[in-house]
């Protein structure tokens, strides 16, 4: 029994009969003796009270977020198709307006050059190991495409040829290419050479027309247009103008470095000729 009152338990239970001592003394000295069982019963309660009263909103408010999780879901994939769609209308969109610009173009091309039948492609890859700029077209045999065909810019200049042709696209071999070869002219002063791609004028996207004479009288601006020799490549097809002029390493001609009027390495749009009339 001694040890009893040398307890923890002990001490506890001493203090706490001596606070209830005090608040009984309290409440006989301001004659609220008869409520103090409730008042105490109400100060020891309350804390509870509250507790339980948060426990219970919490969980009615996760019991909420709970069933609202399938709504939640379902918007949000509402959301993010609705994202897509408005994202495809814009790509429609983008290319309406670049096709309405390419038939804007056509008709131009088309004033100056009635005898071509042309059909418009978009560029859709370029082989990245190819420094010489070739790229495929949405545009093949179904379209009418053929191997041979020219392609050129939208404003006319001439950018290649097809080298192959599938159902709905085709590859095209650029200007660019030192694979490339067609009869070009000088225009004003009617040198002929023989327009070609160049390893040392691609990466200014460039080519080079070759075997002009020596003593040409060519000068730079001078404007290039292919002749039609050897029925690749149409006559009268702008190339582009002379940047500059080079001796040959022999010296027994002149190189006339030329600014494409297309730029050959960021196409994306251009117009196939299908057709020439006799």
């Amino acid at each position: 029994m001694k040890d009893f009152f040398s307890t923890v338990k002990f001490k506890i239970l001493l203090c706490v009969l001596v606070v209830l001592a005090g608040i009984m003394a309290w409440a006989g000295a301001n004659n609220r003796l008869t409520a103090a069982p409730q008042e105490l019963l109400g100060a020891i309660l309350t804390p509870f009270q509250k507790i339980a009263a948060l426990g219970s909103g919490g969980l009615a408010d996760l019991w909420e977020k709970y069933t609202s999780i399938d709504s939640i879901v379902a918007e949000n994939e509402a959301l993010e198709e609705e994202n897509a769609e408005l994202r495809r209308q814009l790509v429609d969109y983008e290319k309406l307006q670049a096709e309405n610009q390419a038939f804007r173009d056509l008709y131009q091309i088309q004033q100056e050059h009635p005898e071509y039948t042309y059909a418009s492609a978009f560029v859709i890859g370029r082989d990245a190991l190819d420094q010489f700029g070739s790229f495929t077209i949405d545009l093949g045999t179904t379209g009418g495409v053929e191997k041979g065909d020219v392609v050129v810019s939208d404003k006319g200049y001439l950018v290649g040829r097809v080298t192959e042709a599938n159902l709905t696209s085709a590859k095209v071999l650029t200007i660019l290419s030192p694979s490339f070869n067609a009869a070009a002219i000088i225009s004003r002063t009617r040198d002929n050479g023989i327009l070609s791609g160049s390893a040392d004028y691609v990466a200014q996207g460039q080519c080079t027309l070759n075997n002009l004479t020596r003593d040409t009288l060519a000068s730079v601006g001078d404007e290039v247009i292919t002749t039609g020799l050897g029925g690749e490549i149409p006559a009268d097809i702008l190339v582009g103008t002379v940047d500059q002029l080079v001796p040959e390493v022999s010296g027994q001609s002149t190189i006339a470095v030329v600014q494409p009027g297309a730029d050959i390495l960021s196409l994306t749009h251009v117009f196939v000729i299908t057709d020439e009339t006799e």
